[in-house]
């Protein structure tokens, strides 16, 4: 399998490895994210000598055996009888001043559990052996807080860590790299349901359509993929029923505080709290406050940011039991086709758009650099009504509008005209308005407007 993106990171990773240093790497992000096949890749193409151990969810002893096996095997030992995970480690670091080497923990957090003062251990060595050897520690895992905790101040490791990987999500652009056979309108769609996640990406089949490949893989009820978002949030969340209801919730499109909480069944405003850092902390939902009115916490939104997620809680988790008993394909007719093509996709494509800019922005290809993309909260005076743009950019020079259209038929120049009028009615002061549309255009820009069509945006 090819591996695709990540190209920053994997200069980074790849920088410590050949390092003539000891060095502690600390790499973290949600399961399937791909932070395992970074490490493999890094090593893959710098060739170092390296030891990769997969913490186990058993005691100290039953992983120390498990680690000296390999150990042994990788430089033709014989068997090896460590008392404890410190031993190995400080046998791994001596060995490193001689010749580099790598060495890999990953899910370290449930080595962690096993290990009393683990985190102390790793500090003392790492002291200790810090200018004689050449030692490349790699500490890798999933759950996202623990890892995170090893960066605080109050953590034996504190300041002793070279290199922290945030592993996020790919990009729209990126993503379509494991699916390029397909058309651009397609790409989006496949984006859509999902997203950033190279597992699942690397799963889709590019002989099948792209609703093949989703009842294949979600939309049935012995798809591959069926179960994996009930999975993922049973290991992380304990009263999994109150998730279930905010992300229902947040699935039909309810996004404020007030309205989570009225809308499910949770059962008081600290139980939502707690639910909603737990999905934010999880990487599965984002906060996100108007460009405009920061500080508002009533303009404050909630919104699911992995896609599979969002389909999931939408279409399969809402119907399971029609699911259960329909053929595949007559339940994507009745209850995703419409819905995904004319509301689903439509919102989806404005999240690519945006990041699109902000790919553009990092480029240096804007006309203008901006500082601030997002929404934008405006009070409409003739309507008496308040609402949100989706995506409004901030320079130096004031704010841009943008118009995200995932429609059948070219923008016309009345279309565009009205878009521009709903703006301005509302106060908001633009210098300049950019359209998105998947069907492209039935004029040309004028002097203030931007036209991005679909292929544009995977150029």
């Amino acid at each position: 399998m090819a591996f695709y993106g990540r190209e920053e990171q994997l200069k980074k990773l790849s920088k410590l490895c050949l390092g003539d240093k000891c060095s502690f790497a600390l790499i973290y992000g949600r399961r399937r994210v791909g932070k395992s096949e970074l490490i493999k890749q890094s090593l893959l193409e710098t060739g170092c000598s390296a030891i990769y151990y997969e913490c186990k969810q058993t005691t100290e002893k039953n992983n120390v055996e498990s680690l000296s096996d390999i150990i042994a095997e990788k430089f033709a030992l014989p068997q090896l009888g460590f008392k404890d995970i410190e031993a190995v480690l400080d046998y791994l670091f001596k060995k490193a001043e001689d010749c580099p080497l790598v060495l890999v923990l990953d899910e370290y957090p449930y080595l962690r559990s096993a290990v009393k003062g683990l985190d102390s251990i790793l500090q003392t060595l790492l002291d200790k052996y810090r200018e004689k050897s050449k030692f490349k520690l790699i500490v890798c895992g999933s759950f996202v807080e623990i890892m995170k905790s090893l960066l605080l101040r109050e953590n034996p490791l504190y300041g002793r860590v070279d290199l922290a990987i945030d592993l996020k999500q790919m990009d729209y652009y990126d993503s379509a790299k494991f699916y390029s056979g397909f058309s651009d309108e397609d790409k989006v769609r496949l984006y859509s349901v999902f997203g950033g996640i190279p597992y699942y990406n690397k799963l889709i089949d590019d002989s099948l359509s792209f609703e093949e490949n989703v009842r294949e893989l979600i939309a049935s009820s012995e798809a591959r993929l069926a179960n994996e978002v009930d999975m993922y949030l049973r290991t992380e969340i304990a009263k999994i029923t109150n998730a279930n209801e905010v992300f229902e919730a947040l699935a039909k499109g309810f996004s404020k505080y007030s309205d989570l909480l009225s809308q499910s069944h949770v059962s008081s405003g600290p139980a939502m709290i707690d639910v909603l850092d737990k999905l934010i902390s999880m990487e599965v939902v984002a906060k996100e406050a108007p460009i405009n009115d920061e500080r508002n916490k009533r303009k404050t939104g909630y919104y699911i940011i992995d896609n599979l997620s969002l389909y999931y809680f939408r279409y399969i988790f809402r119907y399971s039991s029609q699911l259960s008993i329909m053929h595949p394909l007559a339940f994507y007719n009745k209850y995703v086709r419409e819905d995904f093509e004319t509301i689903y996709v439509p919102k989806i494509f404005e999240s690519i758009c945006k990041q699109y800019l902000v790919r553009q922005n990092r480029s240096g290809l804007m006309e203008e650099p901006f500082f601030k993309i997002g929404k934008y909260y405006y009070d409409d005076p003739k309507t008496r009504t308040n609402g949100e743009f989706d995506i409004v950019t901030e320079d130096d020079n004031g704010y841009l509008f943008y118009e995200a259209k995932f429609r059948n038929s070219p923008l016309t120049q009345d279309l565009i005209d009205k878009e521009i009028e709903q703006v301005q009615a509302t106060g908001l002061n633009c210098y300049r308005y950019g359209f998105f549309s998947k069907s492209g255009f039935a004029v040309g820009p004028r002097e203030n407007e931007v036209f991005i069509e679909l292929a544009d945006l995977y150029r």
